[in-house]
């Protein structure tokens, strides 16, 4: 059956952080039901990937939407897990409706869905809180993995934007080597300062309770009082913050 999403080999998403949030644990295969909201204006894709999502077990879409302003309405009125979100939309884009969707219900995990590989749109994505940013040429094999993950609270992106990824940390980097220390951005704490580093590093929140010698419980906590800090919704954001306002030397 024709599901509208376009088959490719080694396609496979690349994790860039793990994140302490309140889906984590939802996406495993014998656990809770992760549910999943799909937006897109077109009706073919949507239908593709509702199909894909429903044939797995512990997954179910709870509706569905075709613009950025149904997308918000909805996460408001259904409360998913998880939202598979159109970059392009009519009405109220897949940014500003990540955005939108973040600070009405900052639980909800949106993946960003996308054609392009615009270096603008994924960093616009990762500002606006979005969790994930999947190419639409993804294999559907993968689609399934992308929510559990995700719902578990991981952040991952497609394995060709992941590069560009690294680049921005480091331009970031770049740009601000002769600026001031930014005396305006909030403090933290030298642990907090500690966990963003390795954060920085690609640790996961396992990783790093290992390597400071503390509680996985911890560290989620301190990931959280450091995203509340910042005001910001995910640790990619955090990091690419911590860059540009020096708070962190990535080298």
């Amino acid at each position: 059956m024709d599901t509208g999403l376009t088959l490719v080999q080694d396609s496979r998403p690349v994790v860039v952080h793990e994140s302490a949030g309140p889906g984590e644990g939802s996406a495993a295969d014998d656990g809770p039901t992760v549910r999943v909201l799909v937006v897109d204006d077109h009706a073919l894709f949507r239908r593709g990937l509702r199909s894909v999502l429903e044939a797995e077990p512990g997954v179910v879409v709870v509706g569905e939407a075709a613009d950025g302003v149904e997308a918000v309405e909805q996460v408001e009125a259904l409360a998913p897990d998880v939202v598979m979100l159109d970059v392009r939309m009519p009405r109220l884009d897949g940014i500003d409706a990540c955005a939108r969707i973040k600070e009405a219900r900052p639980a909800t995990r949106v993946v960003m869905l996308s054609v392009s590989e615009d270096d603008a749109d994924l960093y616009a994505a990762i500002r606006a809180g979005a969790s994930g940013y999947l190419l639409k040429e993804v294999g559907v094999e993968e689609v399934v993995d992308c929510v559990r993950a995700v719902s578990r609270g991981q952040s991952l992106v497609s394995p060709r934007l992941a590069g560009k990824l690294m680049d921005e940390f480091a331009a970031l980097a770049r740009r601000t080597a002769d600026a001031p220390r930014a005396s305006t951005a909030p403090r933290l704490t030298e642990r907090e300062l500690e966990v963003l580093g390795l954060v920085a590093e690609g640790l996961n929140n396992g990783e790093i309770a290992k390597r400071l010698f503390i509680s996985q419980n911890t560290v989620k906590n301190h990931v959280r009082n450091i995203l509340e800090k910042l005001q910001l919704h995910s640790r990619m954001e955090a990091v690419m913050y911590a860059v540009r306002e020096k708070i962190l030397d990535l080298g």
